[in-house]
């Protein structure tokens, strides 16, 4: 096994990772290609270690920065999202480790769908804006969607070799972030600061504010039901607070197999790019002598609203998944803006998921304009209402 990548979003935390994983093992990755979407300079060093026959900076205005900083070495510099979605769909390329966070990084993964690639998929908005016209896809083109996420991650293992109709429910695990404690009067007054300190993972600042709020699992619930084809009322959600058990599988024997490892993402990205094999690593192992209990709790909805009406969103389904997303991305960008509080993030989205007017066309058009639509009505809500 030998698979030729292409990072998308190689400058964020997936993306560094995924290059920590490459570099052990030389002789089963090679980097192909690498995308960022603004930094120059990281992307710039990854390219002089990694040396992929392509690189492209997303940001136009910084392509004479890449373009220099790479002169002489035979690396073709391109920019712009067009030249992203060329280069996730390009030949010569195994495996699209898909890391771009947000919306963005949506083109970039139906482009690779669509040409047949293998997607190591990080980017979980991909799938939730897009499920159906995704997985339509991919059935059609033959793509294995491999997950990265450590929760999804889980769920594939414990189902393999198992067949469909044994599967009773899914159960995915959340640490219940750093608020998971947090008296409901004082998470109005939380800070963006307060917010990033999760008790168990190091991750990026989006995904680490959608931690806190449980809209991370909100998503990841509507990501699981498009990935494995679970209907909504068989995926469930428990708190677990040690982060050592990443997600569950109940079957209809009633037997429940779980993956358990210590919260480190390199785990479920060498797993996605090695995957059905395993190879020997140097990652930790769990200690379940030092872990001791493994407890379970109920997540409260009441406090984390986000949850339930991502929850809603999805039994809804059409475009509404697309409206949840676009507005917890600007709603989050706010509120580490300190522009509004922790629980204006959950008053944002219902206020957008309330005036978006649903649509069942699973195309990229409909999304891109309910996308657009649904930014417009957070930022309005957020300028006009929360900043008086």
């Amino acid at each position: 096994m030998h698979k030729r990548l292409a990072i998308i979003g190689s400058t964020g935390s997936i993306g560094t990772q995924t290059l920590e994983i490459v570099a052990c093992y030389p002789d089963l990755f090679t980097v192909t290609a690498l995308t960022a979407g603004n930094n120059a300079g990281l992307l710039t060093e990854q390219a002089r270690l990694f040396r992929p026959e392509k690189v492209v900076i997303g940001n136009e205005a910084y392509y004479e920065v890449v373009k220099s900083g790479l002169s002489g070495l035979g690396i073709e510099v391109m920019a712009g999202q067009k030249a992203v979605e060329e280069v996730a769909s390009s030949d010569g390329i195994d495996t699209v480790v898909a890391a771009m966070v947000g919306f963005a990084g949506l083109r970039s993964t139906a482009a690779a769908v669509a040409a047949g690639r293998e997607v190591a998929l990080a980017n979980k908005e991909t799938l939730v804006v897009a499920g159906e016209m995704i997985t339509r896809t991919a059935a059609i083109t033959g793509t294995r969607l491999l997950p990265i996420d450590s929760e999804h991650s889980a769920i594939m293992q414990c189902l393999n070799g198992e067949p469909e109709s044994s599967v009773e429910r899914i159960i995915l695990t959340a640490s219940g972030g750093p608020f998971r404690d947090t008296p409901a009067e004082r998470l109005a007054k939380v800070t963006p600061q307060e917010a990033l300190r999760h008790p168990n993972w190091t991750m990026g600042n989006k995904i680490t504010i959608d931690s806190a709020t449980l809209m991370n699992k909100g998503l990841e619930t509507i990501e699981a039901h498009w990935l494995f084809g679970t209907p909504p009322e068989r995926i469930d959600v428990l708190i677990h607070p040690q982060s050592i058990i990443h997600s569950m599988v109940q079957f209809t024997d009633g037997s429940l197999k779980a993956q358990l490892g210590v919260p480190d993402m390199r785990l479920p990205i060498i797993c996605a790019l090695t995957w059905p094999d395993r190879v020997v690593t140097e990652l930790p192992r769990p200690d379940l002598t030092e872990t001791g209990s493994l407890t379970f709790g109920e997540p409260d909805t009441a406090r984390f609203r986000c949850l339930a009406l991502a929850r809603a969103a999805m039994k809804e389904g059409g475009n509404m998944p697309c409206a949840l997303n676009a507005a917890n991305e600007v709603a989050v960008a706010a509120f580490l803006r300190e522009q509004i509080g922790f629980n204006d993030i959950a008053g944002t989205v219902e206020y957008v998921l309330g005036k978006t007017t649903f649509n069942s066309g699973a195309s990229l058009g409909t999304y891109a304009e309910t996308d657009n639509a649904s930014r417009r009505l957070a930022e309005d809500y957020i300028n006009k209402v929360l900043k008086k």
